[in-house]
């Protein structure tokens, strides 16, 4: 009996192995995907962030703005040029009022280039630039908290009971104040953006499973936590890849099944 049990056994483990054989070599046979073409598809394009171009119109226009405001501060309101002049350029408006609803018109450009920095900077997270969003998280929300201060210190000026003439010179030292404090921040945020359009660099994570494959001591990424790190950071940071690698699998599924269809 011991010796007929194995045979009995042993036809159906054939059949086994040659129905595993036959999917295998079905496998085989199948439309194969080459390697380069697999990289190509998947590689995509570097996009750079278009906020330079805002940020310089917007330097622009403070410096405009900052120049008509000292000529009518002096022309107008302080009454140094021809009051004709000012009178058939402004009307009946006040040459101080002139000055206050440019500011809030400025203030109102700078809210909508803060809204479109942070449109472009979250595009590029979500292409996988976590550092270069990390490092201008508080950069491109400085120049509105700086535009807003500016605002408050103009209506504790507009609010203070001096005479005209102190007071108009108090609202160009303010103006003259928000102008060196904001063109700095506008300038330095400009040039960190175009160095990153310039380097054209690949996702955060691609750059490190490059520096791990060549490296000879591949460094720790910081994905993990490590001493002397926020663990509110550490997660924060975590939360951002697992994110950008959800985005990735589902864009790379795609693009097998295009390939595949396709071969």
């Amino acid at each position: 009996m011991d010796s007929k049990g194995p045979s009995l056994y042993a036809p159906a483990a054939s059949s086994v192995d040659i129905s595993r054989s036959t999917e295998e070599d079905s496998l085989v046979d199948g439309p194969l995907i080459s390697a380069d073409a697999l990289h190509s598809a998947i590689r995509r394009e570097f996009q750079t962030v278009p906020t330079p171009c805002h940020a310089g119109l917007l330097s622009l226009l403070h410096v405009v703005y900052v120049v008509l405001s000292m000529c009518v501060a002096v022309l107008c309101v302080l009454e140094l040029g021809q009051k004709e002049v000012c009178a058939s350029i402004l009307g009946n408006v006040r040459g101080d009022s002139v000055i206050v609803f440019g500011k809030v018109f400025l203030w109102f450009l700078v809210l909508l280039f803060t809204g479109c920095v942070q449109h472009h900077h979250s595009q590029a997270r979500s292409r996988g630039y976590l550092r270069f969003y990390r490092q201008t998280q508080r950069l491109k929300h400085l120049p509105l908290i700086v535009y807003s201060l500016g605002n408050v210190l103009l209506l504790v000026v507009l609010a203070v009971q001096v005479s005209p003439t102190i007071q108009t010179y108090m609202l160009l030292s303010v103006l003259g104040l928000e102008f060196l404090v904001a063109l700095p921040c506008l300038l330095y945020y400009t040039v960190q953006v175009m160095r990153f359009n310039r380097e054209q660099a690949a996702p955060d994570v691609s750059q490190e499973e490059y520096s791990h494959t060549y490296s000879i001591t591949s460094l720790p990424t910081e994905t993990g936590f490590r001493e002397g790190s926020s663990l509110e950071e550490v997660v924060e940071k975590q939360a951002d890849l697992i994110e950008y690698l959800k985005q990735h699998n589902t864009l790379l599924s795609k693009r097998l099944i295009n390939l595949t269809a396709q071969h």
